[in-house]
């Protein structure tokens, strides 16, 4: 099974190690579950084809460039740069990302906790 670090770092080798990775040495890459799912909403976007790694390492390289120095904001900046790549691959307009993402806390607020979520 591949790990997330391991993602990361086969992701960054294909980018010619130009993808900034997440500034942790060890092997627990997401501190909250909202990360793995921006990680995960990613990968499953390139792996449909809508654009490639060096791509992907260009736009969150300059969103990170505008990030904290040390890095405690990366998944922020990588939440940005996707939300950037939505927009550029004319998938959602920020208008649309907004409303789903309003949808969703609202949807999250009237269910149940351990219940699954539902829009």
């Amino acid at each position: 099974m591949t790990t997330a670090a391991q993602a990361l770092r086969e992701i960054s080798a294909a980018c010619g190690d130009a993808l900034p990775l997440p500034p942790r040495g060890d092997e627990q890459v997401f501190a909250a579950p909202w990360q793995a799912q921006v990680f995960a909403m990613t990968v499953a976007l390139y792996e449909r084809g809508l654009f490639t790694w060096p791509q992907w390492a260009e736009l969150l390289g300059a969103h990170l460039a505008d990030g904290a120095a040390d890095g405690s904001d990366y998944y922020e900046r990588w939440a940005d740069a996707l939300e950037e790549l939505l927009g550029r691959q004319h998938i959602a307009t920020g208008d649309e990302i907004r409303r789903t993402t309003q949808a969703w806390h609202d949807a999250a607020a009237r269910t149940p906790h351990g219940q699954p979520i539902e829009l």
